[in-house]
């Protein structure tokens, strides 16, 4: 079988330098960032922001994208160009991409100190929106769904 090339948006992805071991926000943001710029083919920033207070922790991540970001996942992994609609549908190949992503970064150094949530002000192209997830309180419930995630991803 023979191997096809890298397309250029792999090669940039493969070449991002790994975000420093900062803690758990820091590697996230810098993978998310890379993460979603290789899927959506756009170049995206993502800042780190205050995150809104949850009364209680979830068992499980739950990522709360605005509609803007649903859309433009929608849009560009449809092969679409332009974004309209302001619609309230996320896709689940969106949350499946991000709880990857969180599970990757989790994995790779699970001792840090847990926040309770964690939000983003996410800029891609003319688009722009906020990102939150709300993590589950303990370290080791974190564990085990990063881990559940990756065996099924």
């Amino acid at each position: 079988m023979q191997l096809l090339e890298l397309t250029p948006a792999e090669i940039v992805f493969l070449k991002t330098p790994s975000p420093p071991s900062g803690g758990l926000p820091a590697r996230l943001t810098g993978k998310l960032a890379a993460t979603l710029s290789a899927r959506l083919h756009v170049p995206v920033q993502a800042r780190i922001q205050p995150a809104p207070a949850q009364e209680t922790a979830p068992m499980s991540p739950v990522w709360q994208p605005e509609t803007a970001l649903a859309a433009l996942w929608l849009t560009r992994r449809l092969g679409g160009r332009d974004v309209a609609g302001g619609e309230t549908f996320v896709p689940g190949s969106f949350i499946r991409t991000l709880d990857a992503v969180l599970a990757e970064s989790w994995l790779d150094a699970p001792r840090d100190a847990l926040p309770h949530s964690l939000a983003w002000h996410i800029t891609a192209g003319l688009a722009q929106a906020m990102l939150v997830v709300h993590l589950p309180q303990s370290a080791t419930d974190l564990t085990r769904w990063a881990r559940e995630v990756i065996r099924h991803g």
